[in-house]
């Protein structure tokens, strides 16, 4: 399992030597390659290592798993599970929802970045080869978001294992320097992060926004957790990634001492002329392996959306028939290329990219340590003192580090930032619209028990099941009065089905089913799924043996109901959002589909509500 997360967890921040040391001395804030400044900024990319990654990450973070599953949607879920107060609650779903919305801006760079810095690679072989740089990182794109529907399976066992080589190169090219300047090492003494302060505070501070880039991807292992567990991943970071990833930084800052003017490229530079070809070689591909991760992430982070009731019902296709999370989702996918390639376009290298990286995962760190703080004071109970301590420690390391990349806000950091409104105001958008949809049903909606008394004995019934989905669970839903308005018969047995989503990833399967029987063939069953369940009613219903006969499939006949949203000036959004959602119900997915209802045994009842 370890030696599988070294391949998946730990591709985005593998990739870091690249470009973050180089950033830190010729990006937008150059610095002097002199031994003070190259002593501050390793010691601060040592120190960041070991707070954020080491003692964040792996020690604290990794321990609030949802059963088994993290990530930010996970970790909001296990909160607001445990927090009593409404408005508590609505704070923090809105730090969950934030950190998603800076999770997709982070997706479409992260593939951009990794994949044009390590092509870029090629100038250090011939420079008559900078031409090809943006044509070659294109085709590499397409080329990896079009295999994305064979299943990470596929990918991973394509590209698996070169990320344990990768990993060893780092480590071999590391060494290689280090031997020539071994007082290189003395830059991990904390004293030069200080003194690099001391000496410059205003580059210093600026120099965070590059220096964060050693670390961007500590999130993969956080919300990679469900798929390799807590262990795997602390000991594939302790014994692997963190010292493979220290020695190469140690050697490229061995190197930029011995000759300053490699520091225009130091990790390719660190290879003799020989290997420098197939050290290109091998970064592409660990590039596209970083990319993968992120990508991956971004299809489990829309599925839980869905689940949570965040995003309309999106086309998620399972890519394996033994791992439930390895998940597919094309509308995902193709909006992150064609974002990614216009991204790359755009700013046309990884220098100007690295002005857009790093405020989407700052960002995300500082509302992980937000979250960290209710975490430890509300779920964990620890002493006060202890749970302030902590959390401010990480609050004042994420905030300035955060603080730092909003300076970079206008050469770039603008994008994720937009990328991340725009995911915020649909995520809100949906969530919102939802709910009025509920209330303005509801105020209409028939009580199940006065329905069954005044409709049981009067009506004609005729041979069948008769199943309608229902979006609460104490009133009948439309499609049900709709049918007998319009039909005039009921089936013979008739079940109004609700479908639930637990703040939990998984629901057992003896716990998936509540079934409550109203006598005279009227049933309600409520199936519960967590949040990294497939949804499959078909296959739900034939487990439940306690509702009259079996459901067969060609008995029974599905009752959906189709609302036409018409915007009004009621009290409850804007009319420019009140259209934005009803636009979002209108290209959602069909529940037929989402909820793999058989498409011959499907009847859907429209009907027309105002919001």
């Amino acid at each position: 399992m370890a030696l599988g997360a070294i391949g998946v967890v730990f591709g985005d921040i593998g990739t870091s030597p690249l470009y973050a040391l180089k950033e830190s001395f010729i990006g937008h804030h150059p610095l002097a390659v002199d031994q003070a400044h190259i002593y501050g900024v390793l010691s601060l990319i040592f120190w960041t290592m070991m707070l954020i990654v080491t003692l964040k990450y792996v020690f604290l973070i990794l321990r609030a798993d949802n059963k088994g599953e993290g990530g930010s949607l996970a970790l909001l879920a296990l909160i607001t599970r445990k927090l009593t107060t409404a408005r508590g609650s609505t704070a923090i779903i809105m730090l969950g929802v934030v950190a998603t919305a800076l999770f997709y801006g982070d997706a479409i760079i992260t593939p951009a970045i990794s994949v044009l810095s390590a092509v870029e690679g090629l100038t250090t072989v011939r420079a008559e080869l900078t031409q090809l740089v943006l044509p070659i990182t294109i085709a590499i794109l397409v080329f990896l978001f079009a295999i994305q529907s064979r299943g990470t399976a596929s990918v991973g066992r394509l590209f698996g294992p070169v990320i344990i080589v990768y990993f060893a190169v780092l480590a071999v090219l590391g060494i290689t320097w280090i031997a020539q300047a071994p007082e290189v090492l003395w830059a991990l003494n904390p004293w030069h992060a200080l003194h690099f302060f001391l000496l410059d505070p205003t580059l210093a501070f600026l120099a965070l926004g590059s220096v964060v880039l050693a670390v961007t991807g500590a999130e993969a292992l956080y919300a990679d957790m469900g798929h390799f567990g807590r262990k795997a991943i602390m000991v594939s970071w302790l014994y692997v990634a963190f010292p493979c990833l220290m020695l190469n930084y140690l050697g490229q800052s061995a190197m930029i001492l011995r000759n300053p003017a490699a520091v225009e490229n130091p990790f390719f530079l660190m290879a003799p002329d020989w290997a420098r070809l197939p050290l290109v070689i091998l970064a592409t591909m660990a590039t596209i392996i970083a990319s993968q991760a992120v990508i991956s992430g971004a299809f489990s982070v829309s599925q839980q959306a869905v689940q949570l009731g965040f995003l309309p019902r999106l086309r998620i296709l399972h890519t394996s028939a033994k791992a439930a999370g390895q998940i597919y989702v094309p509308l995902v996918n193709w909006g992150l290329l064609v974002l990614v390639i216009l991204l790359a376009i755009g700013f046309g290298s990884s220098s100007n990219l690295a002005a857009a990286y790093g405020i989407a995962v700052t960002g995300t760190m500082f509302i992980t340590a937000c979250m960290l703080g209710v975490l430890t004071f509300a779920v964990w109970k620890w002493p006060p003192v202890i749970a302030g301590l902590v959390t401010g420690i990480f609050l004042l390391i994420d905030g300035l580090y955060f603080a730092s990349n909003v300076t970079k806000v206008p050469d770039g950091g603008w994008f994720p930032l937009l990328v991340a409104a725009v995911v915020f105001l649909l995520l809100t958008t949906w969530a919102t619209g939802r709910r009025l949809m509920r209330e303005r049903l509801a105020e209409g909606a028939m009580p199940v028990e006065v329905f069954i008394k005044s409709a049981a004995q009067s009506v004609k019934r005729v041979p069948g099941t008769a199943i309608f989905l229902n979006s609460t669970t104490d009133t009948i839903p439309p499609a049900l009065l709709h049918n007998l308005k319009h039909n005039k018969v009921l089936h013979e047995r008739v079940v109004v089905l609700n479908v639930s989503t637990q703040q939990v990833p998984h629901v057992a399967m003896k716990d998936r089913a509540e079934v409550t029987a109203f006598g005279q063939g009227y049933y309600q069953i409520v199936l519960k799924f967590g949040f990294m369940d497939e949804a499959d009613i078909p296959a739900e219903l034939a487990r439940i043996k306690n509702a009259g006969e079996p459901f067969r499939s060609m008995d029974t006949s599905y009752f959906l109901a189709r609302q036409t949203l018409l915007p009004s000036a009621r009290p409850g959004m804007p009319l420019w959002r009140e259209k934005l959602f009803a636009w979002m119900v209108r290209n959602a997915a069909s529940a037929m589909e989402f909820f793999k209802l058989p498409t011959n045994r499907v009847i859907e009842l429209g009907s027309q509500v105002e919001i």
